[in-house]
């Protein structure tokens, strides 16, 4: 037996690649392209083989988008182990319209998000401020996540305290909102934080971390001495690893289990 990685397997390699690049540019697809209008097909792919991979090998598979032409873009990629060049990759997609499948030319936004990531710019804005300036923008995020995934009823979700709080809101360059929570005011320096939820398919590329940190220096920069949160409890684990401890047993809110966790904070100058 060769105990080597099937040729093929490399493609799905890149394709998984692909996905996270997505990802990287804080561009949730299927979305995007239901807002855009069009999706993306591949109609070439290449690769060229130095080396096997063998089995349990932990690679690493690189990809750039070299080009964006008027309704295509070419993606080129290599796969590594232990810095070894294994494989390299060539990926051309066309831009088309999805009922017709003929190309469209590739619209000016996803133009610039491939140009803008690749040349190292911020794929995302996060902006804090009130229900009018900046909550109302988190609001298709929340109905999303809590409503429409989550199965929360929208009566509970829209629950009149949003008006008073302070809201954080992380956006892509399409202007989607990805990432959000917001920050009640303080009763007697303890100041809740909910509301927290970040697009599906970005979970893990750090968009939590930074909406919850930025609404914990928000608390103690006014002073606010503890924070809590009604944390769902799948989550619980991301919100300890933040310095937030656990405080009772769980229970039930809107049919999701919760346990209240809190988290004492130092006062900024």
């Amino acid at each position: 037996m060769q105990k080597i990685v099937f040729n093929g397997h490399y493609l799905m390699y890149f394709d998984t690649g692909i996905a996270e690049y997505w990802r990287a540019t804080a561009i949730p697809y299927e979305e995007a392209m239901h807002v855009l209008g069009g999706d993306l097909y591949v109609v070439r792919a290449t690769l060229e083989y130095k080396a096997s991979a063998r089995y349990d090998d932990r690679l690493q598979v690189c990809l750039r988008c070299e080009r964006v032409g008027t309704s295509s873009m070419t993606f080129k990629g290599a796969i590594f182990c232990n810095g070894k060049l294994l494989v390299t990759g060539e990926l051309v997609y066309v831009y088309a319209d999805p009922a017709t499948q003929k190309s469209m030319p590739v619209p000016p936004i996803l133009r610039d998000v491939f140009l803008d990531f690749e040349a190292g710019k911020p794929m995302t804005r996060l902006e804090l401020g009130d229900w009018e300036a900046v909550g109302k923008k988190a609001l298709p995020l929340r109905v999303q996540v809590f409503v429409n995934e989550q199965g929360v009823p929208e009566a509970l979700e829209h629950d009149g305290l949003d008006a008073a709080a302070h809201h954080a809101v992380i956006l892509n360059q399409m202007d989607m909102p990805v990432a959000t929570g917001r920050l009640l005011p303080a009763e007697a320096g303890v100041s809740r934080i909910g509301r927290m939820a970040v697009s599906r398919v970005l979970r893990g590329s750090q968009l939590g971390e930074t909406i919850l940190q930025t609404l914990l220096d928000k608390a103690s920069s006014r002073g606010d001495t503890e924070v809590v949160l009604h944390a769902q409890t799948s989550a619980q684990n991301f919100y300890a690893q933040l310095g937030f401890d656990p405080d009772g047993a769980a229970y039930d809110e809107a049919g999701i289990a919760h346990i209240t966790m809190r988290k004492r904070l130092i006062r900024q100058a």
